[in-house]
């Protein structure tokens, strides 16, 4: 009688999960960064629920830490059995390449196929997958512009009528601000990366597409490269003469609540940043513009959610994935996070017009350019981080940024 039961009980089971569609229970593990933004939390515990609800018996705990945490979690995950199933990282080389070169994230190639991602997803969210040896890596969660967002009664007091259209015009206006008194730009400097958008968005106008993407991908030379010099030089000018002082003593979350008072007239963003003046009640007294570097590239970069190599249930980590792709998903949530979704099906109707300038710009822009971050290995970004802070700071002269960071370079090499 018992063995009887035992095999009735096995079939019982057999058969539920043959009429749930062949997938078996799992407790996915999900790391990601921590969320300023409430509509952002509720947005997550919303997709959780009604995923864990179409998919019984399967449940999704969130993890969430501080991007320094968050990495250092990481690296111990790939040193070790214990880990996420799915993590949160930035794409390119510097960011999700070091631990895709560790050997954390699995590689998605099947189920890119299964689910027909490439079909159903933008080209520009998913061209990072394809950045590895070894297969694809990751799938975008999202795909963001960085432009320069301004206070419209602030650019009215200094006289300033019409967005600049070259990096010459956008000086001329900050002297404009200076002159009546207004900081032009405010950066949080304790945040490396926040002061580093300045720096590429230098190095795109001084340089040139080509001469940057050189400089980027270390084949052009740091310390003979005139415009190289030239963009340190310029990085200097700007944080003695246009940036909203002390800033290297506060963060990126500090010089957003500087902006929202006025302490400032522009901010160096990401199409996130409607959210968050939507959120303040603020989004009518904003409006923005590309940087005007002159080479119509667009500064963007992409995030990306990864399957760990490590997960017992990559299956249905790859499911979750695609419900967060989902048509479904993508339109509920558009505009939550970011002013885009990177599903190609989603329908754009009744935006605010800050997300709609943000549509304008990603469909005039057919050319990118990515942060340094993303585009130097890690052990050259924290260079180029520390070198950044040393010339923005006047620790190091401006002449000398290029020919350090090459030292570290020849060096890494």
């Amino acid at each position: 009688m018992k063995t009887h039961a035992l095999a009735s009980l096995a079939a019982a089971a057999v058969l539920s999960t043959a009429l749930s569609g062949g997938a078996m229970a799992a407790n996915l593990k999900l790391w990601t960064l921590s969320f300023d933004n409430p509509t952002v939390v509720a947005a997550w515990n919303d997709i959780i629920k009604s995923f864990e609800e179409k998919n019984p018996g399967t449940t999704v705990s969130m993890e969430n830490r501080s991007t320094d945490e968050h990495k250092a979690a990481l690296r111990v995950a790939a040193r070790s059995d214990q880990g996420p199933d799915i993590y949160f990282m930035w794409s390119g080389l510097g960011l999700g390449g070091e631990f895709v070169n560790a050997g954390l994230s699995k590689p998605l190639d099947a189920y890119y196929a299964e689910y027909k991602w490439d079909d159903r997803l933008t080209p520009t969210s998913v061209a990072a997958s394809k950045a590895y040896a070894g297969g694809r890596h990751g799938v975008p969660y999202t795909f963001h512009g960085e432009a320069l967002y301004y206070n419209k009664a602030l650019f009215e007091k200094a006289g300033i009528t019409a967005p600049p259209a070259s990096w010459d015009e956008l000086k001329a206006d900050a002297r404009k601000l200076k002159d009546a008194g207004i900081p032009a730009i405010t950066f949080g400097g304790t945040v490396n990366w926040h002061l580093m958008r300045l720096m590429d968005a230098i190095l795109e106008a001084k340089c040139g597409a080509d001469k940057h993407d050189a400089l980027k991908a270390m084949t052009a030379d740091w310390a003979t490269e005139a415009c190289a010099a030239d963009s340190f030089k310029e990085l200097r000018d700007w944080s003695e003469t246009y940036i909203l002082s002390p800033f290297m003593g506060i963060d990126q979350a500090q010089s957003f609540n500087l902006f929202l008072a006025g302490r400032a007239a522009m901010m160096l963003e990401g199409d996130w940043l409607v959210g968050q003046l939507r959120d303040a009640d603020r989004l009518a007294d904003y409006d923005l513009f590309p940087i005007p570097t002159g080479t119509d590239r667009l500064y963007s970069f992409s995030e990306y959610y990864y399957v760990s190599a490590r997960s017992k249930a990559p299956d249905e980590a790859a499911k979750f994935l695609d419900y967060l792709l989902s048509d479904e998903v993508q339109q509920k949530y558009l505009g939550t996070f970011g002013s885009i979704s990177v599903n190609a099906d989603v329908k754009y109707d009744k935006v605010n017009p800050l997300d709609q300038r943000w549509l304008d710009i990603f469909a005039k822009y057919k050319a990118t350019y990515i942060n340094g971050d993303q585009a130097f290995p890690l052990d050259v970004t924290t260079e180029y981080f520390r070198v950044i802070n040393e010339v923005a700071s006047g620790n190091l002269a401006p002449q000398d940024g290029g020919k350090t960071l090459a030292t570290f370079i020849a060096n890494h090499k």
